[in-house]
Parts: structure tokens; sequence; C-alpha cells
């Protein structure tokens, strides 16, 4: 996440047993953030998990025979519930970086998709620091974008940061901020909303500068070496089979996925 809508609504997983179906003892614990993050992940009316992590998640567990159960877990302890196996798999969006790498392990990537920055329709905007100095740029905490945003903008701009991407979006539509910086994909679903005919995309950061890493990827244990090699020859059979260009046209007008494709 990116990216990813994330605020401290649980310290530890919360089992949502409808998603996969009936839990077992040795069920594999995946993890989506608690935060609601559209189209990924978030809950229904009927408080039932559904998005495009949730589908594709089913998928990689079907392709791979694994019982799975879909838990949430909020997204500034996701690693330490991780690293405490009170869940085994991160499915919320995590960007591979190399500072995460020295943590957890990854799957291959599922998707990657540029950062974009977004502000209202009638606003011109330089996307440098030089054209941003002075402005309040709005980034989700704990994200690669809230990074990127320090780096390269923190000296002349104000980044004032959110618990959840919901709560930038809000601000950016209420003229509170200047422009805001998330996952282009994410921020789609802003903009195609009610909420968000106030503004548009005005471009896109460096997807290849390291702060955003090589994509998203499943999070786990470095010593589960066999569950990711399980879950990674799952997601290549996803890819193969056509199920995960099902799956992500239900969601997206684009293609969001990576290699191995074929």
């Amino acid at each position: 996440m990116g990216i990813f809508n994330r605020t401290t609504l649980a310290a530890a997983a919360i089992l949502i047993g409808a998603a996969f179906g009936p839990a077992t003892a040795a069920s594999l614990k995946f993890s989506v953030a608690a935060e609601p993050y559209p189209p990924f992940a978030s809950k229904n009316a009927a408080g039932v998990w559904e998005g495009f992590e949730v589908d594709l998640a089913k998928a990689i567990c079907k392709a791979g025979s694994m019982d799975c159960e879909i838990v949430e877990t909020a997204w500034d302890g996701i690693i330490p519930a991780l690293l405490a196996k009170k869940i085994d798999v991160i499915f919320a969006s995590m960007s591979i970086t190399d500072e995460r790498s020295k943590t957890i392990a990854f799957s291959i990537p599922y998707y990657n998709t540029p950062p974009a920055w977004i502000a209202d329709k009638s606003t011109q905007l330089t996307l440098t620091p030089e054209g941003l100095k002075g402005k309040t740029i709005g980034v989700q905490i704990g994200t690669i974008h809230l990074d990127y945003a320090n780096k390269y903008y923190g000296a002349g701009s104000t980044v004032k940061t959110y618990q959840t991407q919901d709560e930038a979006n809000s601000d950016l539509a209420a003229g509170r901020i200047d422009v805001a910086l998330a996952d282009s994909a994410a921020l789609d679903a802003f903009l195609d909303s009610d909420a968000g005919k106030c503004c548009e995309t005005k471009g896109y950061a460096d997807k290849n500068d390291p702060i955003f890493g090589t994509g998203v990827g499943a999070g786990l244990r470095k010593e589960d070496t066999e569950l990711k090699a399980k879950i990674d020859a799952a997601i290549a059979a996803v890819y193969k089979s056509g199920e995960y260009e099902t799956i992500e046209k239900k969601y997206f007008k684009y293609d969001i996925g990576t290699p191995p494709k074929s």
C-alpha cells in the first residue's frame, strides 16, 4: 500500500470464517487490513469481506489446495501479528520493499500499480518539490507514499498524515489539503465515486523509485519457505489459467498484474 485505508481498529486478527468456509485448526490465516481499502478489500453491508484481494486469495488457496480463512488485522500491527504467528499470510496490498524484506519474506508479486497524485480539478500543479512548495500533501500513515513524500517533499511542503486513505480523500474534497498521493488503483475508486467528482489525477510518481519496491506480494515469515513456494506456485497457476484476468476485470478497467502471467 502502498498502500493500501488502515486505522488502528483491531489489535489482533478477527476471524471472518464465511469468506472461505468453516475454519479449522489447520486453516491458513490470510490477513487483510482491518481498514477498508476498496477495491482491494472492504466489508459489504452484511459485514463480509469482498474485493480484488479477497477473490484472489480464494483463487490462490484453491489452486494450491490450501485450507484458508480470511482474518483482519490493524495495518499498523500486521507485521508484528505475522511474526507472532497470529496470522500466516499478509494479503493486504503490502509493497515489496528492501526495508520490509529485512523482517519478512514475500511471495512473487501479484499486482503492481503506479503511485498517483490527485487534486481538485480546478487546481493547477507542478508535481515537483519546487512546484509543491508551500502546499499541503495528504498521505496515509505507515505507507511507502508517506516515505516518498517525506523524502522528496518534506523540506518545502507540509506532509499531513491520515490513519486511512478515506480520511485523506475527504480532506482533499473539502479543500483542507492541496493534493493527495496514494496508489493509483485505490484512488481510482475514489475518483469514480460521487465524493470524488471534485478531483482528478494530476500525474504519477516514479514507480521505479526504490521506495516503491517491486510490486505487491503476500507477506510471510522468513522461515516458512515451503509455504512461500506453495503460494508462489499458486499465484503463477492463477495467472496461467486465466482466472487472474477474470478476477481483475471485475474491479479494474486495465491490467494491474505482474509476471509471470504466461
